[in-house]
């Protein structure tokens, strides 16, 4: 019988990446996303788009405003001992906020990352009109966010929302313009001029 070399795989050996090739690996990924997110808001910059985040939607104070209302809200709710019956009037989700803007964003262009919730549904649904919201199930599985925290969205041209759990990249023009709907109220509306998946 012959000896298999000494530097040739043995029965027992991990064959593959080793625990270092594997942790490199997932640097090398982290900052190849990284980069492209970089150049991806360097771009819009170029572009005179300014990338916000929800809290940026919030005027100075709302925060504790906003904790009033749900701290009311549940003593309301609550606060009888009694709770609430399942299928009962107040067994209904309540949109919560003021429409308090930040005057500076209005006519402003911006990016902001966040969750679709259109306001029609069907596999081949087409909409030029949809909410974005800074969570995954607001208005269908779970009250809406404040209007202040819920962007109505207009797209010139029909754009196809096909995965709901997929967040995704808005850009365009920002106003204080408030919209009401059976889903939820706006404290501000986006003209799309694009949309693009959010990479995790």
């Amino acid at each position: 019988m012959l000896d298999a070399p000494s530097d040739s795989p043995q029965v027992g050996d991990r064959i593959g990446d080793n625990e270092a090739e594997r942790k490199a690996a997932r640097e090398k990924a982290i900052a190849e996303r990284a980069a492209e997110q970089a150049r991806k808001r360097a771009e819009a910059e170029a572009r005179g788009v300014s990338e916000i985040g929800w809290e940026d939607l919030m005027p100075e104070g709302e925060e504790e405003r906003l904790a009033q209302m749900y701290q009311s809200q549940m003593s309301m709710l609550y606060g009888g001992g009694g709770g609430i019956a399942e299928g009962s009037a107040a067994d209904a989700m309540v949109q919560i906020g003021t429409f308090n803007t930040v005057p500076e964003l209005n006519s402003k262009k911006v990016r902001i990352p966040g969750y679709t919730v259109p306001f029609e549904y069907g596999a081949k649904a087409e909409v030029t009109e949809f909410l974005l919201v800074p969570y995954f199930g607001a208005c269908i599985h779970a009250p809406p966010p404040p209007p202040n925290q819920t962007l109505f969205v207009k797209a010139d041209d029909p754009i196809a929302l096909k995965d709901l759990a997929q967040a995704v990249w808005v850009e365009g023009v920002l106003t204080t313009q408030t919209q009401e709907s059976d889903l939820a109220d706006a404290a501000y509306t986006l003209q799309l001029t694009h949309i693009e998946k959010y990479e995790y």
